[in-house]
């Protein structure tokens, strides 16, 4: 693709900038590439741009240069921690959306306390890759249209997979999920990630709220890892996701670090 950008400078950071793909920009100096941008659409609509330069001048060009080519509103994803990189952002006009928590989950049933929970009456839990996929997916739609239609789906957790048009849930083997009546009234999915698995979510239909059936299904899901051998778990929580946060830190789980999204409006 040609260079969109040229942005002249004097000595070692004289940096251009060239657009080389759709959604990559790569800041070149003394014919040596010094950072590289990349953008990607998420499937609720949001555009994430990510940057890793050499030195500022080169973040801070290619960001001008993403900045004058893209729709806003415009987000990025930053580990709280660091502190250089966030201030890099905020330094183009990126400000703080959200906070999500990252967690370390036990599993040890003597540590979370769930070893004695059971389901609400009426409701059994299906273990992780024995769900039907049709009932699976009618529940993850009605989910998803429960959240758009109350906090919105963008305050979800941010690292969202892509999906192809139309499909909301792409690998069914993944989920455990609560059964009652003949209907999948709530879900937990599970990432096996090497070493420590990670809990994507955890939903329950809003007609099935306050019963328990979260609790279930964490309790299933940790006590299953914990007869495999496997010590902890991972997961993710937007700091104003409440419930979600009594639910993890009630079975012990401790915040290890933080994520922030930035937008620029």
């Amino acid at each position: 693709m040609d260079s969109g950008h040229f942005t002249p400078g004097t000595g070692e950071h004289a940096v251009a900038i060239t657009r080389v793909a759709e959604r990559q920009w790569h800041a070149v100096a003394d014919d040596r590439v010094v950072g590289r941008g990349d953008s990607s659409r998420r499937p609720d609509g949001r555009i994430f741009l990510s940057i890793d330069a050499w030195h500022c001048a080169a973040f801070d060009q290619l960001a001008d240069a993403m900045l004058a080519d893209l729709p806003k509103p415009l987000h990025t994803l930053v580990d709280e921690a660091d502190l250089d990189l966030t201030s890099h952002w905020e330094r183009v006009g990126f400000t703080t959306r959200r906070r999500e928590w990252e967690y370390l989950v036990p599993t040890d049933p003597r540590v979370t306390g769930l070893g004695s929970v059971l389901p609400p009456p009426g409701v059994t839990i299906v273990t992780v890759g024995e769900a039907e996929e049709g009932p699976l997916r009618k529940l993850d739609r009605v989910i998803r249209d429960e959240v758009e239609a109350t906090v919105g789906w963008q305050e979800m957790p941010a690292e969202v997979l892509p999906r192809p048009d139309g499909v909301t849930l792409l690998d069914p083997s993944k989920y455990a999920v609560a059964a009652q009546s003949g209907e999948y009234v709530g879900l937990v999915r599970l990432a096996p990630v090497t070493r420590q698995p990670r809990i994507g979510l955890i939903a329950v239909r809003s007609d099935h709220h306050r019963r328990g059936i979260a609790q279930a299904l964490l309790a299933h899901v940790l006590g299953s890892l914990h007869r495999c051998g496997i010590e902890t778990a991972s997961a993710e929580v937007n700091e104003s996701n409440g419930a979600a946060t009594a639910l993890f830190e009630g079975v012990g789980a401790r915040r290890t670090s933080s994520n922030l999204e930035l937008v620029l409006r």
